[in-house]
């Protein structure tokens, strides 16, 4: 080989070496932009939330001085604490639980053909696409125990010969806070579900009948194991985007009455904005959000050593 013939080879290996690392960094290059996006909109908050925690913070928002555990000290010794975790933590089970279940049912009816099926998922779409906030206005309005929709409805009908109050005690106020929630998700669980079970090979099925199968055998060996991926992934969705819920329960209690229907989102809103309490605002935010990271990652272990062992 002469030499002009090395040089060559030598620069052909050289480029080669150079496509293979670049196709090696490319997949990075591309992810940069959402690394920088996650970092200044997520990390960069959460961090600054966690420093508000650990630091006394006076009422017009200015950082005085590390205090240790000063802030989380104050807020675990207060009852109204204990009392709103217990809350939330209920809001988050009865919210996702339910509306999981019956959107789940939802989804298997609506995978049937049926005349006006397209209108019917048009219409069930719609309270997940109106804003929340929209969404529990419009609800305060109907229990409403004065001038509300329910009532006069109710009335005309002959069903009750008085108004009545919806919302007497603060656990009337904190069901419908709950009912309506239900309300607001099942129409994300529907479709979630949906995309999951349209995406079924209809031979399987065709199988199953041909091996006389009945519909609860269908059910769990076929239909549940392979939509578990889309029902771990809108369970998950839900149980972050419930337990941060503000504008429902905001809208209809802000908390009343005595403070005995706040979950942790409105609870630490009202510490900061309404009392000046940033420091323990900030302390209440690290815990709902460890409580819910955690949570979150014992649901996807749990779920994905199934998918294993299946």
């Amino acid at each position: 080989m002469n030499k002009s013939a090395k040089i060559q080879s030598q620069k052909n290996g050289a480029n080669s070496q150079t496509l293979q690392t670049m196709r090696k960094v490319e997949p990075y290059i591309w992810l940069l932009p959402s690394i920088i996006l996650m970092c200044c909109m997520i990390m960069i908050p959460i961090v600054n939330v966690f420093r508000a925690s650990v630091t006394e913070i006076t009422k017009v928002g200015v950082y005085k001085e590390f205090n240790g555990l000063a802030n989380y000290a104050s807020i675990l010794k207060e009852q109204t604490f204990w009392n709103t975790l217990q809350n939330t933590l209920i809001w988050t089970v009865v919210v996702v639980g339910v509306s999981t279940v019956f959107g789940f049912i939802l989804a298997l009816v609506l995978n049937v053909e049926f005349k006006g099926r397209k209108f019917v998922r048009a219409l069930i779409v719609f309270p997940w696409a109106t804003a929340l906030i929209i969404q529990s206005v419009v609800w305060k309005y109907i229990i409403n125990a004065d001038y509300g929709a329910l009532n006069a409805l109710l009335y005309n009908l002959g069903i009750i010969d008085k108004y009545v109050n919806w919302t007497a005690t603060p656990g009337a106020f904190f069901a419908w806070e709950c009912f309506i929630g239900i309300f607001v998700t099942i129409p994300f669980v529907t479709f979630c579900v949906l995309s999951g079970l349209q995406s079924i090979d209809t031979s399987l099925y065709e199988a199953c009948d041909m091996d006389g199968a009945n519909f609860f055998q269908k059910l769990f060996k076929v239909t549940l194991p392979l939509v578990m991926p889309s029902l771990t992934v809108s369970t998950v969705l839900n149980i972050i985007y419930v337990f941060n819920s503000f504008p429902i329960v905001w809208t209809i209690s802000k908390g009343d009455p005595a403070d005995q229907t706040h979950t942790l989102v409105t609870y630490l809103y009202d510490l900061s904005f309404s009392n000046g309490k940033f420091g323990e605002a900030a302390a209440v935010s690290v815990i709902g959000f460890v409580i819910l990271a955690v949570c979150a990652s014992i649901y996807m272990i749990m779920t994905l050593r199934a998918e294993r062992e299946d």
